[in-house]
């Protein structure tokens, strides 16, 4: 499916065509990802990267890629030592 959006020239005179569309798609799929909306491999997909390249975009972008509060984490650690 294509999507279009009408943008002012001033706002693409200073990029090229594609890395408007990737820099487009890559915001789409982290705020998908992010409103959990798809899972982390699709985002990955949508943005054209792999897993780990769209990992470390997560990170510049600070979108959390785990999703578990300290409190949760150091529970799960305990539960582990004692197994």
């Amino acid at each position: 499916m294509k999507f279009a959006i009408e943008l002012p020239n001033s706002f693409v005179d200073f990029q090229a065509h594609t890395q408007i569309e990737h820099d487009m798609r890559l915001a789409y799929a982290l705020w998908l990802f992010k409103g959990a909306k798809v899972t982390i491999s699709k985002a990955a997909e949508l943005a054209g990267l792999n897993i780990y390249d769209f990992i470390k975009a997560c990170k510049e972008n600070q979108v959390a890629v785990i999703d578990i509060s300290k409190d949760e984490l150091l529970q799960e650690l305990k539960d582990f030592a004692l197994k």
